[in-house]
């Protein structure tokens, strides 16, 4: 397994400059005028992964924007010289293929929680969203970042505060999952330590909070009409 690379080490690269790093992986975004073309592109992405075993997380949309993201599971999830050796290869099908890149067009949303128990606080996070702890972290420190097992939603990054703030929260966030999973999601946030602020609008939504009262709401389609 190739040796793991820091941000900095990436950046003093200057063989790809599609790419950017974002939150321990490495992204490219690139264009074309059609869906079609798009669709191709990937499936020349997709037999250059099976070639090198090693594959990206891809993402279409209309009207021909590709995104790409790599990390390397077999690493925990951080970067390696088998994902730069594979941004290479997209890098040449892109340009092969007439391709526009992007570059700049590579973000990631990430939701800070403020916690002065981060540890009694993260997992309902984990619960309720049905998140995993962040890949990579150093296994001897505090588990302080979530992340979205499939990849798509925000990370959640927990902030350490030395005292709490008595206001309520301006913002809480909305979790919507199928209408059949909510009685689960709901019990998995209890058991781990959160508690049920209201359910006055089940089924469209309950709202729940954390050992420290940050709110979330589990919402599904169900009572709304």
């Amino acid at each position: 397994m190739s040796d793991s690379m820091t941000a900095t080490e990436f950046h003093e690269r200057v063989d790809l400059p599609e790419w950017r790093w974002l939150l321990g992986r490495i992204e490219a975004t690139f264009a074309t005028d059609t869906f079609d073309a798009a669709a191709r592109f990937v499936l020349d992405v997709a037999g250059a992964a099976e070639a090198a075993s090693h594959h990206p997380d891809v993402d279409v949309r209309y009207p021909g924007t590709v995104h790409l993201a790599l990390t390397t599971h077999a690493a925990g999830g951080r970067v390696t010289e088998q994902d730069t050796e594979l941004a290479t290869t997209i890098s040449a099908l892109a340009a092969s293929a007439g391709l526009r890149s992007s570059p700049q067009a590579a973000a990631i949303t990430e939701v800070a929680i403020d916690a002065i128990d981060i540890d009694a606080v993260r997992p309902f996070w984990q619960a309720v969203l049905g998140y995993v702890p962040q890949p990579g972290h150093d296994e001897r420190a505090q588990i302080d970042a979530i992340v979205d097992p499939a990849r798509i939603g925000p990370a959640y990054w927990f902030q350490q505060m030395d005292e709490p703030r008595p206001q309520r929260n301006r913002i809480h966030i909305d979790v919507t999952v199928p209408h059949d999973v909510a009685e689960q999601r709901i019990s998995d946030a209890l058991a781990a330590g959160g508690t049920l602020v209201s359910d006055a609008r089940a089924n469209a939504f309950w709202v729940l909070a954390d050992p420290e009262g940050n709110e979330a709401c589990v919402c599904t389609w169900q009572d709304r009409d």
